[in-house]
C-alpha cells in the first residue's frame, strides 16, 4: 500500500470539490493511454477491489450533476474524488447570449453564483467585463456519473474498465433546449442549468449506463434512474427552487430563449470523455471531431 500512495501521492484538492453539475482541476498534462483496444466481454474485478480497506462510511452523494464548492461527504485520508464527464465546448455568441439572460435572472435572484466563482452573480453583473472574463464557468461539462469518493487500489481498474466501454465514440451534437432548476438530495443547494431534451440525449444516456456498469462493479453508486443530462452555470444556497423557476418562466416568456423543445438555446459538439481523479485527469475517449 506505501508503495502505491508513493505512485499516486495523497489527493489534498478532494476537499474542494463535491457534486451533478465543474470538473475537478486539472493537471497540464493527461495520464496517457497505454491500453490496446478490444471488444471482449469485461471480467467482474477482483473482490479486494470492491471494498476499500478503510469504510469510508454512508455519504449522501449529490444528484444535481454539477459539483459545487462543499462536498457532501466528509474527507478521508487516503480517499480520491471519481468524477466522468463530457467537457462541452459552447460557441461565443451563445455564451454572451446566456451571460445576458443570467443577469436579468440575478437581479431577481440576488442569491445566485456563478458555478465555481464564489462572487454573487449580481455583483460581477455591475461590472460588464468581469461578467465576460469569468465567462460564466472555467468550464462545461456534463457528468456521466455521480461524484463519488474511492481508495487509492481501485483507480487503475476504473479507468482501464471506462476505456474499455466507453472508447469508441461516435460523432453527434449536443442540443441545449431548456432551462431548468435542480435541487440536490440534501436541499443545500439549488442549481440552474441547461437540460439535454433532443440532440445527444440518446447517446449520453447510453453512456451513463456505460458508466454506471463500472461503477457497479466497484460498489459505487450509480447515477440517477432517469438521468437529465445538462450543465450548470449558477447555484444559490438552500432550495430556492420554486422562486428561481418563477423566474425563469417570466424571463423566458420575454427573451428569445423559449425552451421548447423545438427550439435550442446553444448546441456544441460532443468533446470526447473525460475522468477526474484527485488532481489527475485521465483521456477515456478522445472527441470524434479531433
Amino acid at each position: 500500500m506505501e508503495a502505491l500512495i508513493a505512485k499516486y501521492g495523497n489527493d489534498d484538492s478532494s476537499d474542494s470539490e463535491s457534486d451533478d453539475s465543474s470538473p475537478p482541476i486539472l493537471p497540464a498534462k493527461s495520464e496517457p493511454q497505454t491500453e490496446e483496444p478490444h471488444s471482449s466481454p469485461l471480467p467482474p474485478p477482483p473482490v479486494s477491489l470492491l471494498h476499500s480497506p478503510n469504510s469510508i462510511g454512508s455519504s449522501n452523494f449529490l444528484q444535481t450533476g454539477q459539483p459545487s464548492r462543499v462536498r457532501s461527504f466528509p474527507h478521508v485520508e487516503g480517499n480520491y474524488v471519481l468524477h466522468v464527464y463530457i467537457p462541452v465546448f459552447i460557441p461565443s455568441v451563445s455564451k454572451k447570449e446566456m451571460g445576458q439572460f443570467l443577469k436579468k435572472v440575478s437581479s431577481f435572484v440576488p442569491g445566485l453564483h456563478v458555478v465555481d466563482i464564489d462572487v454573487p452573480l449580481n455583483v460581477l453583473c455591475k461590472e460588464e467585463h468581469k461578467l465576460e472574463q469569468v465567462d460564466l464557468a472555467r468550464k462545461f461539462h456534463i457528468s456521466l456519473g455521480r461524484t463519488v469518493p474511492i481508495r487509492v487500489h481501485q483507480i487503475d481498474s476504473i479507468v482501464t474498465m471506462l476505456r474499455q466501454k466507453l472508447q469508441f465514440q461516435k460523432r453527434y451534437w449536443i442540443d441545449f433546449n431548456k432551462w431548468e432548476v435542480f435541487v440536490n438530495d440534501d436541499k443545500s443547494r439549488t442549481f440552474l442549468s441547461l437540460e439535454v431534451v433532443t440532440g445527444g440525449l440518446a447517446e449520453i444516456t447510453k453512456q451513463i449506463q456505460a458508466v454506471n456498469e463500472v461503477y457497479k462493479l466497484h460498489s459505487l453508486p450509480e447515477f440517477n434512474k432517469d438521468p437529465r443530462p445538462r450543465i450548470s452555470l449558477a447555484w444559490a444556497l438552500g432550495d430556492i427552487s420554486g422562486s428561481l423557476k418563477k423566474v425563469i418562466e417570466e424571463e423566458t416568456k420575454s427573451s428569445g430563449f423559449r425552451g421548447s423543445l423545438q427550439s435550442r438555446i446553444c448546441t456544441g459538439k460532443f468533446g470526447g470523455i473525460e475522468c477526474g481523479i484527485g488532481n489527475k485527469s485521465y483521456k477515456i475517449c478522445k472527441s470524434p471531431y479531433q
